[in-house]
């Protein structure tokens, strides 16, 4: 797939809005019982960018952007302000945050992901798009070094060992993350009377599958 490893100026996301979206099948019965079933595993992230524009300036920028993108072409990667790290918005990343693998003695090459829990049923989510130098982990409680222990494939989120995580070692990572996604539309519309008047632009964003 077509992607440039840059991210979308975090200063034009922040103030957009978005999040995840589910695609779900429901059938009703004549007996008034539903059958719901989907045929998405994982859920994918949807954004308007255009409410995070608060300038001509940033419409400015987010043209160099667009256009240096091709529109649709080229995906991006893009900072979730309410959803980009392995732990809670207000808390620090710690080597500890995420359980990503059990070891197997054999495995050197683990994929970052992230779980969601609430009410004893899980969502397990692939992370594919980690920041540089963010990325921390810990096998069996000890704290690896990258560079020494591991390293990180940033454009697929895996982390790679020199040596496979002993059996039944938990395999833990804490990182920052951007979400991978493209613009939804081959068409920017601004105008500068509309913009003055306190209008922006729709700029839809949607996630893409790495």
């Amino acid at each position: 797939m077509a992607f440039h490893e840059v991210q979308f100026p975090p200063s034009l996301s922040f103030g957009s809005i978005g999040g995840p979206e589910r695609r779900t099948d429901i059938v009703t019965l004549v007996n008034g019982f539903e059958e719901r079933n989907t045929p998405w595993a994982h859920s994918r992230r949807r954004y308007d960018a255009g409410l995070g524009l608060r300038s001509l300036d940033d419409v400015q920028d987010l043209i160099a952007f667009f256009e240096a993108r091709q529109g649709q072409l080229y995906g991006f990667r893009w900072k979730d302000w309410a959803d980009f790290t392995s732990t809670r918005p207000s808390r620090k990343v710690t080597p500890l945050d995420q359980l990503v693998f059990i070891g197997d003695g054999s495995t050197a090459d683990i994929p970052l992901t992230k779980t969601y829990t609430s009410g004893g049923q899980s969502y397990v989510r692939p992370i594919t798009k980690p920041r540089a130098g963010t990325v921390t982990v810990a096998v069996g409680g000890d704290v690896m070094q990258e560079a020494v222990d591991f390293t990180v494939d940033l454009a697929g989120g895996i982390i790679r060992f020199d040596h496979a995580p002993d059996i039944d070692a938990e395999v833990r990572a804490g990182f920052e993350f951007d979400v991978p996604v493209r613009f939804d539309a081959d068409t920017i519309r601004t105008s500068v009377s509309s913009f003055q008047a306190g209008e922006v632009p729709s700029v839809p964003v949607v996630e893409v599958r790495i």
